[in-house]
């Protein structure tokens, strides 16, 4: 429509989406704390204020109703319509609802669907696979990845030039003159980048969401960082065979592969734990200092011993940080892994042995003593903290609270760690007592949760429908709104809670993200808004908006942030009038400032 055929609404806009961004901001505050509160403590005589102002997402006639036995098949639903139940699952169990997907579920049965998602090897994903397809690299071994992306300072050496000319040359060549075609970058930060995309379209295509769910849960229990040592070259491989086949496996299996990972060797610098008397040791054995297959392991040197991956095992990995270990028992674990190493870290990353640096004398571990010998002590003492009801109790509320809510309930998290304990440790039969669970689908559970970055970039375009063509802006908004993927330094990985996320900044990011998606102003990504909302929407405002609630809401919103956007519906950045008195509604931005609200914040 050219400027000369339409004239704006004269109304005062200058300000107005700072405003709307200050009211989201202040109100998914208050709902985040007052959701934690529901879910954590007894109700006191001023929740039903908070109800009335912010958590009154709940119209009337959206009030429970009894359900279809057919659906709820075992289910405990019982707080929860049918099509509450649906988004929660949704939302919980995926990363969100796109076009179809209610009706879909509710075709196939929401208990089939669960069960479905709890055996992913049995979803074919053909079309998932030939997207995935544009970025080899996410699927190289360190191995290839080390030869394919070389390390500059090495790449530069083989050539004869400095490292600084290597990156102008890898530089020239993904930017050359217009006319000519850019080479495919070979700096390490390209194998990064694909990485980051396929995880992004995996988690917004994929058909097995659960499993994409346990994914970025997993990895944030066993952090890695990409930024440490070689760590970058083997993102790949420990996200794909490390973490990925055992999910919903046993978790000593994935326990054991994480401790033997390079990845997590080189993170937590176990790879050069050694027994400090180690060197003295052998200088009686000088033919253990030789041999071929040892110049390919780390050299022996004055190294000592490591306490960061025993330390961490513990505190992170299994029995957490109230979990009755003692800093002694850090060290004792330290010594049961020393000779935990790495070979060929800089050609071909793998596993290792070193009995050279082992430390042989008998240890104590929680009161156990442990003497198996070699690599067997580090065996045992992983058997010891998979099987510690510390560690059932830790896991199951590391997951409730991700799934759940914040603060899930302890009897909820009690019945999860009997069904871990009883199971040896099946990641699956957790999941199950979680699912079958009535807290789960509880009221108080209902939107609980406050989205993540990369929860709210991936929700939104999956709810949008969205075509993304190129995956890299999505994955820079993930970034700017607080959480750039592979790159946490801490060991704890990412929170989920919302305390990590919900601050002033982070909020105005995510309604400009919301905007940008919306309006078609995220490169690489096709949105298509009159579809989802039907061709009366784009010429009554109000129309629009509610059309926008019940879709991406389901008309769930609380009072004060539909009276909000409900004064905001006929600005002249929502609403142009024509010159022959019509209207055009400017459905992107509605839209956006829908998705931009606290209730899509939540999941």
């Amino acid at each position: 429509m050219a400027p000369s055929d339409c004239k704006f609404v004269t109304r005062h806009s200058a300000s107005v989406f700072t405003k709307m961004r200050a009211v989201f901001a202040s109100l998914l505050l208050l709902s985040a704390g007052s959701s934690q509160a529901q879910m954590g403590a007894p109700r006191s005589r001023g929740d039903s204020e908070i109800d009335e102002t912010v958590d009154s997402r709940i119209h009337a006639d959206a009030a429970p109703q009894a359900l279809d036995p057919a659906f709820r098949g075992k289910l405990p639903i019982s707080e929860l319509t049918e099509d509450e139940a649906i988004v929660h699952a949704l939302n919980r169990l995926g990363y969100g609802p796109r076009p179809g997907d209610l009706d879909r579920v509710k075709r196939m049965g929401l208990e089939n669907w669960i069960e479905h998602q709890l055996h992913p090897e049995k979803i074919a994903e053909p079309a998932l696979q030939a997207r995935l397809g544009q970025f080899p690299a996410a699927n190289l071994t360190a191995q290839a990845l080390l030869a394919e992306y070389p390390q500059p300072d090495a790449a530069a050496k083989r050539l004869g030039i400095s490292v600084e000319e290597y990156r102008k040359q890898m530089d020239a060549e993904s930017h050359p003159p217009q006319g000519a075609r850019p080479k495919l970058s070979r700096l390490p930060q390209e194998a990064l980048s694909q990485l980051q995309q396929a995880k992004m379209l995996q988690a917004i295509y994929s058909e097995r969401q659960l499993q994409e769910q346990l994914i970025d849960f997993w990895f944030n229990h066993f952090n890695i960082f990409a930024n440490k040592d070689l760590d970058l070259w083997l993102l790949a491989s420990y996200e794909n065979d490390v973490v990925r086949p055992h999910v919903l496996g046993r978790f000593r299996d994935l326990l054991g592969a994480t401790a033997k990972s390079p990845a997590m060797l080189f993170y937590l610098d176990n790879y050069l734990s050694a027994d400090p008397q180690s060197a003295q040791r052998l200088k009686g054995h000088p033919e253990k200092l030789r041999g071929r297959q040892n110049a390919q392991l780390p050299p022996i040197g004055k190294r000592g011993l490591n306490e960061n991956y025993g330390r961490e095992l513990m505190e992170l990995h299994t029995l957490g940080v109230d979990g009755g270990y003692t800093q002694q028992d850090v060290i004792e674990v330290a010594r049961c892994f020393t000779g935990w190493t790495i070979r060929n870290a800089r050609t071909k990353p793998e596993f290792a042995f070193d009995d050279r640096v082992h430390d042989p004398q008998p240890r104590r571990v929680l009161g156990k003593k442990i003497h198996a010998g070699g690599i067997r002590d580090g065996e045992q003492v992983l058997d010891l903290l998979a099987r510690d009801p510390h560690t059932a109790h830790h896991i199951a509320l590391e997951l409730a609270g991700h799934f759940v809510s914040d603060n899930p309930p302890g009897p909820l998290v009690d019945r999860m760690a009997v069904a871990f304990r009883k199971s040896g440790g099946d990641l699956r039969e957790v999941m199950r007592a979680m699912i079958y669970s009535p807290e789960f689908w509880s009221r108080a559970a209902y939107r609980a949760k406050i989205k993540t970055p990369f929860e709210l970039v991936v929700s939104s375009a999956r709810a949008l429908g969205t075509d993304v063509d190129t995956a890299l802006p999505l994955v820079n908004w993930v970034t700017r709104i607080g959480e750039p993927l592979y790159q946490c330094l801490p060991p704890t990985g990412y929170s989920d809670k919302a305390s990590a996320w919900v601050n002033a900044g982070a909020l105005l990011n995510r309604l400009n993200f919301a905007l940008a998606l919306a309006g078609n102003r995220v490169a690489g990504s096709q949105v298509q808004i009159a579809p989802l909302l039907g061709a009366l929407s784009e010429a009554d405002p109000y129309q629009a908006l509610e059309r926008a609630l019940n879709v991406f809401l389901a008309g769930q919103i609380s009072a004060t942030t539909r009276s909000t956007l409900e004064r905001q519906s006929a600005d002249p950045q929502v609403v142009q009038i024509r010159s022959g008195g019509t209207t055009q509604v400017n459905l992107g931005t509605i839209t956006g400032l829908v998705l931009g609200a606290p209730e899509f914040q939540q999941r």
